[in-house]
C-alpha cells in the first residue's frame, strides 16, 4: 500500500465549489463528468466497463476498492467507459485467484484518472442532497477556484446525446452464451447443454446504445443469436435479418436526446415483432408511445433496489438518471408492470396487446441478484415455436 506522505495529490471539486482533496491512483491528469455515487458491495470492474457510466464520475460508496483486482472475465465492454474513479480506500496488491492486475495499473494503462482518500459519506449525503451535478478530478490543477471554472464550463448531462460515443461501428454477431460454472437458470443451462453443432434457435436483433456483454451472454444462454447493430441503423436493414424479435439495450446521457432511437424504435412498433427493451431501452420505448422522460435527483445505482407491483418483488441491479413520467404515459395502450418501490418511479411496462415491454433495471444483473432473470425467458417465450 502506498503511504499518503508519498502519494500524488489529487482534488475533487464539485460545480458549486464544493472541494475535496485527496490523492491520486490510476491516470495522471483532469477529467470532467458528473459525479454520481453507486451503492454496490462489488462489482467494481462491471461498473467501470459499463457504457451506461459514459460521461460521469462514480463515486463508490463501499469503501474498499480494488481488494480483488481485474480480470478480463468480468468485462462489459472493451475498456473503462467512467470518467473518473472515486474512492475512500483503494488496494495496490490485490488478492484473488482470478485477478491479472491491480484496479490502479488498469485505470492507469486505460488513463482513467482516480482519486482516493477523500470522505465518500460526507460526497454521498452532498450528492443526494443537492443532487447529482458536474465535476472534476485533477493531479494539475489544485487550486479549487482555478477548477470549479472548468467544471462550470461543462455541459449538463440533461439533452447530452453520448449513444454516439458507445455503439458499435458495424453490425456483429454473438453467440456466446453464459459460461458453464456461473450459470444459475435451469432452463438456459438445458438450451446451452444442446450439441454445439446445432445453431441457435432464434434469432435477435440487438440496437446497441451501449450494451453491456452480459445481456448478449444472457440471450445466447437461452437460445439466441444476437446480431447487433449501431444505434442508427434503418428499420429496413433490422428487418432485413428476418429477426425473431428486437431488443434495445441500455445506454449513456439523456434519452429525449436519442432522436434516431426513438424515431427508429416508433416504427418498430408497427413491425408486429416482439421488443424488449432495458434501461435506455425502456426509456426509448416509452418515448417512442409518447411518453416523456425527467432527469431524477441523484438516480439509482446499486444492486439491491427493489422492483415490483403487487405481491411479488424483485430486488434489482440498476444504473440510470433518467426515468419514464407517469403522467405522460398512454395507459390505454399500456400497463405499468413494475414501479421502484424506493421512490415510486417506473421501472416497467408492457402493451396491452402487441409483444412488448421493458424494464428500467438490469435482469442480467452483472453484477447484482437473478430476480430479474425470468425476462429473458419471458422475451424468447413470446417467439418461442415449441413452448418452454
Amino acid at each position: 500500500m502506498v503511504s499518503l506522505s508519498s502519494a500524488q495529490p489529487a482534488l475533487l471539486v464539485l460545480a458549486d465549489g464544493t472541494a475535496y482533496p485527496g490523492f491520486s491512483f490510476g491516470a495522471l491528469g483532469t477529467t470532467i463528468g458528473e459525479v454520481v455515487f453507486n451503492t454496490g458491495m462489488t462489482g467494481y470492474q462491471e461498473v467501470l466497463t459499463d457504457p451506461s457510466y459514459s460521461g460521469q464520475m462514480v463515486t463508490f460508496t463501499y469503501p474498499e476498492l480494488g481488494n480483488t483486482g481485474v480480470n478480463d472475465e468480468d468485462e462489459e465492454s472493451d475498456r473503462p467507459h467512467v470518467k473518473g474513479v472515486i474512492a475512500r480506500n483503494i488496494c495496490q496488491r490485490p488478492s484473488n485467484w482470478r485477478s491479472s492486475q491491480s484496479l490502479p495499473d488498469y485505470l492507469t494503462r486505460h488513463n482513467v484518472v482516480g482519486i482516493y482518500g477523500i470522505d465518500t459519506r460526507s460526497l454521498t449525503r452532498k450528492l443526494r442532497s443537492s443532487g447529482a451535478m458536474n465535476g472534476a478530478i485533477s493531479t494539475e490543477i489544485l487550486d479549487p477556484a482555478d477548477l470549479v471554472l472548468q467544471v462550470q464550463a461543462a455541459p449538463s448531462m440533461a439533452g447530452l446525446n453520448l449513444v454516439k460515443a458507445v455503439t458499435t461501428p458495424q453490425t456483429y454477431e454473438w453467440t456466446e452464451p453464459t459460461e458453464a460454472q456461473w450459470e444459475f437458470s435451469d432452463i438456459a443451462a438445458k438450451s446451452t447443454a444442446k450439441s454445439p453443432e446445432l445453431a441457435p434457435e432464434f434469432t435477435v436483433v440487438a440496437l446497441d446504445f451501449g450494451i453491456k456483454r452480459n445481456i448478449l451472454k444472457r440471450l445466447a444462454s437461452y437460445g439466441c443469436r444476437v446480431i447487433v447493430v449501431p444505434a442508427d441503423t434503418s428499420v429496413e436493414e433490422i428487418l432485413s435479418h428476418n429477426p425473431d424479435g428486437i431488443f434495445l439495450s441500455n445506454g449513456p446521457g439523456d434519452p429525449a436526446a436519442v432522436l434516431e432511437g426513438i424515431a427508429t424504435t416508433r416504427s418498430l412498433l408497427d413491425s408486429g415483432k416482439p421488443i424488449f427493451g432495458i434501461c435506455m431501452g425502456h426509456q426509448l420505448l416509452g418515448l417512442a408511445l409518447g411518453a416523456e422522460t425527467f432527469k431524477l435527483k441523484f438516480g439509482h445505482r446499486g444492486l439491491n433496489h427493489p422492483a415490483g407491483l403487487t405481491e411479488k418483488i424483485e430486488i434489482t441491479s440498476q444504473n440510470h438518471g433518467f426515468a419514464i413520467e407517469p403522467d405522460s404515459l398512454a395507459l390505454d395502450r399500456l400497463e405499468i408492470t413494475h414501479l421502484n418501490l424506493n421512490d415510486r418511479t417506473v421501472a416497467g411496462l408492457k402493451h396491452k396487446t402487441l409483444p412488448i415491454f421493458s424494464v428500467q433495471y438490469h435482469p442480467e444483473a452483472s453484477p447484482g441478484p437473478h430476480d430479474a432473470d425470468y425476462l429473458f425467458e419471458q422475451f424468447v417465450g413470446t417467439f418461442r415455436k415449441n413452448g418452454l
